[in-house]
């Protein structure tokens, strides 16, 4: 048996230990998404793969769950996609929901930006790409918000959620927010309902159960190769449009503003003409 002297000894075990360090450091950077406990992390820019989901079993889920909208509707989809066939299910499964929460009455109650948009904006992009249509999917979410009359009141889709008829008298009346704003969207219901912003528990809950059920039906669609984007409901509105032909985003008539925005104008605005 060959034998060593101390000074080979020493310098075998620093080789090893240098090695195994190398290796460690190159398991980390490897894998960019793993933590320095090797526990997965979601990394800037990484994207998850999306299959088919329950709109109905995934709209109930928001109506059930608690944490403001924003939590509602970004915490059922992607618990549905945890619990699906998704290659990425286990990630899913990794995400935090609970930090959507700030999105409650639109940024932690500045009646700013809607949360269940707020939700649907963060939730897409960490899908992976969708044929294309990823995009399209947040344009047309948000328009439909904008213009259609919610939150939705069917029979069926009462009871498909959860809910009850004697419920519904807490909603008030449906209304069109007009704009991606909770500010607008509140103010629309209040207006419409007879009831103040501090009555709205039901219609959010139910708002946001119509908005994931939305959103899911979209994503399935999407999935089975629809192009979303060709949907009149994913264009800004012919007055917006309008608007867009003078206040474009790479140039203007004229002394008008440049405008990044496809939301609805006169909402806010009353535009050069009336």
């Amino acid at each position: 048996m060959m034998s060593i002297n101390r000074r080979q000894a020493l310098t075998r075990i620093i080789g090893i230990s240098t090695a195994a360090a190398g290796a460690t450091l190159m398991g980390t950077s490897a894998f960019a998404a793993t933590n320095a406990d090797g526990q997965y992390q979601l990394a800037l820019g990484e994207k998850l793969k999306y299959v088919p989901l329950d709109p109905m079993a995934t709209a109930k889920l928001a109506y059930q769950t608690g944490g403001g909208c924003m939590h509602q509707v970004f915490h059922s989809v992607v618990t549905m996609l945890a619990q699906s066939n998704s290659a990425d299910a286990d990630k899913f499964k990794s995400i935090p929901t609970a930090l959507a929460g700030y999105g409650f009455a639109g940024v932690t109650g500045q009646g700013t930006l809607c949360g269940n948009l707020n939700a649907i904006g963060m939730l897409v992009n960490i899908l992976d790409d969708i044929n294309g249509q990823n995009n399209a999917v947040i344009a047309n979410t948000f328009r439909y918000y904008e213009n259609t009359t919610l939150p939705l009141t069917s029979p069926e889709f009462i009871a498909g959620i959860g809910s009850t008829a004697e419920k519904t008298a807490l909603v008030g009346s449906s209304s069109k927010a007009m704009s991606v704003l909770c500010h607008s969207s509140i103010s629309n219901w209040s207006r419409a309902s007879g009831l103040p912003f501090s009555k709205k528990a039901e219609r959010c809950y139910r708002l946001s159960a119509s908005m994931t059920y939305h959103l899911v039906e979209l994503l399935n669609r999407a999935y089975q190769g629809e192009n979303i984007g060709a949907l009149p409901g994913s264009k800004p509105s012919l007055e917006a449009q309008d608007c867009q032909v003078c206040h474009g985003s790479s140039g203007t008539l004229g002394s008008a503003a440049s405008v990044k925005t496809d939301m609805e104008c006169t909402t806010c605005h009353t535009g050069h003409f009336n």
